[in-house]
């Protein structure tokens, strides 16, 4: 495996060591620098041939529920005979609540029938993050049922998955993913950088530092559209230091990245939708190519409820081609949580998950601290 480290710039931008803002010289026996800046994030979906893992099948569409609530003449006048396009009437079909609520902003003032259809097979992708196999309550979960991994490893939290996984648009090339990658890989917006520092040899070191930044440069693509390997991108900064900048404690084992676990912020961007979600106890493995230029992998842990339901209700037309309904992921959502219970009331506020991710060799360039340089807020 063929692994390339960063190379100091210069004196002006440099890379700078955790341990005290100095440049790293050229030819220095430590604390190398390794970066990597994400392309893709994708929640881990378990699917088989015949879809098993939602014997019921896939779920229908808000708009779908909209219309089975009109009488034959309604639906004819509304939908023009089905000339009206779902995207085209997707701002009547989310505008289903007693007093013509948005039922996305506002998913408690109905409840839906039939309610979200959800996972009901045994095997999942994710890790094991409460360090028990049989979904009992910890002092920091509540009860869940356990997957197990695809290679028989038992434990495995993923509710994220049970929630999601019998929706096609969150299921392989289901659009709403696909869209968000596509929205930050064209706009800049939200795109997360990883620094590895620290490393004394790439391919077997047991202790480097993984931290996890904003870049504010855009990916430059090749003639055909690609990302280009190897590119530069500065780092976030605001009023003299990172705008996110949380750290964990890792090993490289063969090659391999392992780090964790820790409550990392991460920028977000995607279907119009800007966030800072945290992901308490936080996991990620990067497995990185023999060539050096990309690396694949996986990051777990417990994504903030909240966050996750400002994401979702937010999609807007996204949602036509999302085949779910609001108040029914809304209602899911909340029984599904499993991750950091309310003090006061018991529910849990996080729900367990997985991501699959890729990203590409890159220079990550922290401005001169010297000069207190502060880059521009988008």
């Amino acid at each position: 495996m063929k692994i390339y480290f960063l190379p100091v710039l210069s004196v002006t931008v440099g890379f700078l060591t955790s341990a005290g803002m100095s440049v790293v010289a050229a030819d220095a026996p430590e604390n190398r620098t390794l970066g990597f800046v994400v392309q893709g994030w994708m929640p881990s979906v378990y699917e088989t041939k015949f879809i098993d893992e939602c014997p019921a099948g896939l779920n229908i569409s808000n708009d779908e529920i909209w219309w089975r609530t009109l009488s034959k003449a309604e639906r004819s006048e509304k939908t023009q005979d089905g000339l009206i396009t779902t995207l085209d009437r997707w701002f009547l079909a989310k505008s289903r609540g007693p007093k013509g609520e948005d039922v996305c902003i506002n998913p408690e003032v109905i409840k839906d029938d039939p309610p979200l259809l959800t996972v009901e097979g045994a095997t999942s992708f994710g890790v094991n993050l409460d360090g028990n196999t049989d979904g009992s309550a910890t002092p920091k979960t509540c009860t869940h049922e356990n997957f197990i991994s695809p290679v028989g490893v038992p434990g495995v939290d993923n509710q994220l998955y049970r929630l999601i996984g019998c929706i096609y648009g969150f299921r392989d090339q289901g659009v709403i993913e696909i869209n968000a990658n596509e929205m930050r890989r064209t706009s800049g917006l939200a795109m997360i950088l990883i620094e590895v520092t620290d490393v004394d040899d790439a391919k077997n070191d047991d202790d480097v530092t993984v931290t996890f930044y904003r870049s504010i440069d855009q990916f430059p693509l090749d003639s055909s559209g690609q990302v280009i390997p190897h590119s530069s991108y500065r780092v976030d900064y605001k009023g003299g230091g990172p705008r996110y900048g949380d750290s964990l404690k890792g090993s490289i084992v063969d090659g391999v990245l392992q780090a964790g676990s820790g409550d990392v912020r991460l920028p977000y961007y995607g279907n119009y939708n800007y966030m800072h979600p945290v992901i308490r106890d936080m996991q990620i493995k990067l497995e990185i190519a023999d060539d050096g230029t990309n690396s694949q992998g996986t990051v777990a842990g417990y994504y903030d409820l909240e966050q996750y339901l400002y994401l979702t209700g937010g999609l807007g037309p996204v949602i036509s081609t999302g085949n779910f309904s609001c108040p029914a992921f809304f209602d899911a959502a909340k029984r599904m949580a499993d991750g950091y219970p309310d003090p006061d009331t018991g529910e849990c506020t996080h729900i367990s998950s997985a991501f699959e991710i890729n990203a590409f060799a890159a220079f990550v360039v922290h401005p001169d601290q010297s000069s207190n340089m502060e880059t521009a807020e988008r």
